[in-house]
């Protein structure tokens, strides 16, 4: 699957896209194909306080678990709901339906790479 050249990305493969005054975070690609069947996913409440490269929440699958860490700063106006009867749209559709968050946009956290840096770090 091709990385999305609109988004940007965090080292620990969270993806943002920024609309305005919010942004949509997911998990990328990559890191859905290292987990494997996600089995379930921990998202904070919406109102929660996002704060860049703090933990935000954890997604499991049949072979690991991972910690989300958060690519911006804001507090969280929506979560996918879908994904707590379906946490495996995140492997099916990452960019998509398999968003999780979406927060009112305060500020864009450091060291976000563009699609072509992020593909480099994630073969490295």
């Amino acid at each position: 699957m091709k990385t999305p050249e609109d988004l940007l990305y965090a080292k620990t493969h969270e993806w943002v896209r920024v609309e305005g005054k919010e942004a949509v975070i997911g998990i990328t690609h990559f890191a859905q194909e290292q987990l494997g069947d996600i089995t379930f996913v921990d998202l904070p409440a919406k109102g929660a306080m996002l704060l860049p490269g703090k933990e935000f929440g954890n997604v499991e699958s049949v072979k690991a678990a991972g910690d989300l860490y958060a690519p911006v700063k804001g507090t969280v106006l929506e979560i996918n709901g879908a994904l707590e009867s379906s946490p495996e749209l995140i492997n099916g559709d990452p960019y998509g339906r398999g968003w999780m968050l979406r927060v009112a946009l305060e500020e864009i956290g450091p060291g976000l790479l563009k699609a072509v840096e992020y593909d480099a770090h994630a073969v490295s």
